[in-house]
């Protein structure tokens, strides 16, 4: 059966060392008390809870799913989940990064990030149900108004009610603009909404007895496209006036979608019925407040391959150093055995290697992109917010979309580890690996992401940006250009940093041509900014291993032989992906559709 460690020395040196977490906190008024020894025991905690807690109902609830009755309109989740939920509510977890003034802890961003991350490690589909209700928080935090912030955040705080984004429908995914779900306006001020959605996760279950769903739809008078949609909070069970649970509302649960993976987690869906709602925001702007939500899970899903990646290395490497196959090539390494164990073989290492360097480079980047999110709500300076808010805008889809990838390649690699036992569920690792399958389409898939990153992030700005985050990067290398030590990561860092360089400019000036160009190559060159971005967090890990690899401890050399593995074996994928990407939309759309 697998198990779960949560990688607390590795998550201390991204904050600690890397990141240097408390000095930057100390900037933020919100945040000034925030210390090494509360992230450090709020750490601790979560990982006890993801170990001990959650993880054991991971392989059962993906056995067991979820069950509907379509009567009763009710859905039960796994043996386990709804005891598990109310451990987590009475610990205080729902509320670690929430507003004090909603019964929130007031931490910051980045420490609840790395919560997440352990969390999705031990069990992805559980952690859907309050992972959920934290975007559904930020929107109403953001959007809502005095009197829904009122009486819905704090019970979004506490845990006590969940929470869910309805937006995709049967004919519209990405296009969200063809939605057709019907707002009619009401003398009271509500509205009654009517229309269907799909793949609505966590749309109906048992752990919680109100779920707060944000609906999109469209108001009468609407103007079509994207420009026509507007946001309303449609609670399942309308609340009374003193905050106890009133009316059933008319948003039920039609069916629950037959899923690949993620068993454990009830995908709705879901029917509105002359549900009522109440906007919120403006009319028509409704993807203004709901992208606050889609921000914040973008960051989640990112954070639910990065738990993936690291489960399925953490087992993989238990299996390798157990299982005995051959011998190593250069002579027996446990001649008193039948046979080495397989980590002794080369690419089995390189499979272990790959998982474990996407771990730990999506460990310290998404941790950076959490502080820039902490800086951009809290910092007193504005011009810190905005230079803050410019990274976040532009990292964002390389999070979501360049760690589900690596997710999808880790779990695949791990599995391999295990040759045939891999496919057998009782290991547990093809569970890790349908899992992780679904986290590249979720919140927009990861050609949306690309063409965000590339069409609205770097070329709408004429790259400004990019040059932005490339000057910090720059900055790094002529800081460190002189050091021998530092030159096996200083070269391929400085290199591929002139690549995208001129990579992005070479796809801009063939944009003004044809915008197809973007299309065909938005995918490859997202990966390629991927890839910028961990080489440059790889080679200020290589510095700081560098300097404290004589120190005794082991972690500074295993992490030196992680770094030189990522710049040998993994950046090189840039090379491919770089012709990829310059090689244009003649040769995807020169073929006749008739022809296909």
């Amino acid at each position: 059966m697998p198990q779960y460690t949560a990688p607390l020395r590795d998550m201390q040196f991204v904050l600690h060392e890397l990141l240097h977490v408390e000095e930057e906190l100390k900037q933020l008024p919100k945040h000034a008390e925030v210390d090494a020894d509360i992230i450090n025991q709020v750490l601790e905690e979560g990982g006890k809870f993801a170990s001990n807690v959650i993880f054991p109902l991971n392989h059962s609830g993906d056995r067991e799913g979820c069950h509907i009755d379509k009567e009763k309109h009710t859905v039960t989740t796994p043996k386990g989940f709804k005891e598990a939920y109310q451990q987590y509510v009475e610990a205080g977890w729902p509320a670690l990064a929430c507003d004090p003034e909603y019964g929130g802890q007031g931490l910051p961003v980045v420490l609840n990030n790395s919560f997440f991350e352990m969390m999705n490690s031990a069990n992805q589909a559980w952690m859907m149900y309050p992972g959920l209700c934290h975007g559904a928080y930020e929107c109403l935090h953001a959007h809502g108004t005095p009197e829904q912030k009122k009486v819905y955040l704090p019970k979004l705080v506490s845990g006590e009610w969940t929470g869910t984004m309805c937006l995709t429908e049967s004919h519209c995914g990405t296009d969200l603009g063809l939605l057709r779900t019907k707002a009619e306006p009401q003398a009271d001020g509500s509205y009654k909404i009517t229309g269907g959605k799909i793949f609505i996760s966590a749309g109906e279950h048992d752990m919680a007895p109100n779920i707060i769903h944000l609906v999109l739809a469209r108001l009468p008078d609407a103007p079509a496209g994207t420009k026509g949609i507007s946001l309303f909070l449609v609670p399942k069970f309308i609340p009374n006036a003193d905050g106890s649970l009133g009316a059933r509302n008319g948003i039920t649960v039609g069916a629950i979608e037959e899923k690949m993976g993620i068993h454990g987690n009830a995908t709705c869906q879901m029917n509105l019925d002359g549900a009522v709602g109440w906007l919120i925001g403006e009319p028509n702007k409704g993807l203004n407040a709901m992208f606050v939500m889609m921000n914040a899970a973008r960051l989640g899903v990112g954070m639910q391959s990065l738990g993936l990646t690291e489960v399925a290395y953490q087992n993989a490497v238990v299996y390798a150093k157990d299982r005995l196959q051959m011998r190593s090539l250069t002579g027996p390494k446990a001649p008193d055995k039948p046979a080495d164990p397989i980590i002794v073989h080369p690419d089995v290492r390189r499979m272990l290697l790959t998982a474990r360097a996407y771990a730990e480079g999506g460990r310290a980047f998404s941790s950076y992109v959490a502080l820039m999110i902490d800086k951009e709500l809290n910092h007193p300076d504005e011009a810190v917010r905005k230079d803050a808010a410019d990274q976040v805008a532009l990292l964002t889809p390389i999070v979501k979309s360049f760690l589900t990838d690596n997710g999808w390649i880790s779990t695949s690699e791990a599995l391999q580890v295990y040759g045939g036992h891999g496919f057998i569920a009782e290991w547990g690792m093809e569970q890790f690996v349908r899992d992780a399958r679904i986290n590249m389409i979720y919140e927009g898939t990861n050609t949306i992401q690309s063409l965000d990153l590339l069409g609205r992030k770097i070329l709408m700005d004429n790259g400004a940006k990019l040059r932005k985050f490339g000057a910090q990067i720059q900055a790094f290398v002529e800081d460190n250009g002189l050091d021998e030590k530092m030159n096996e990561f200083i070269t391929p860092l400085a290199d591929i940093g002139d690549k995208v360089t001129k990579l992005t400019m070479e796809i801009g000036m063939k944009a003004f041509q044809n915008q197809d160009e973007v299309g065909a190559a938005a995918v490859p060159y997202l990966r390629v900014a991927g890839h910028l971005v961990f080489a440059y967090f790889f080679a200020r890990m290589a510095k700081i291993a560098l300097e404290k690899e004589n120190s005794g401890d082991s972690f500074y050399k295993a992490k030196l032989a992680t770094a030189r593995f990522y710049f040998a074996r993994l950046l090189p994928e840039t090379a491919m992906l770089i012709r990829q990407a310059r090689s244009g939309s003649a040769n995807l759309m020169a073929m006749e559709e008739d022809s296909f």
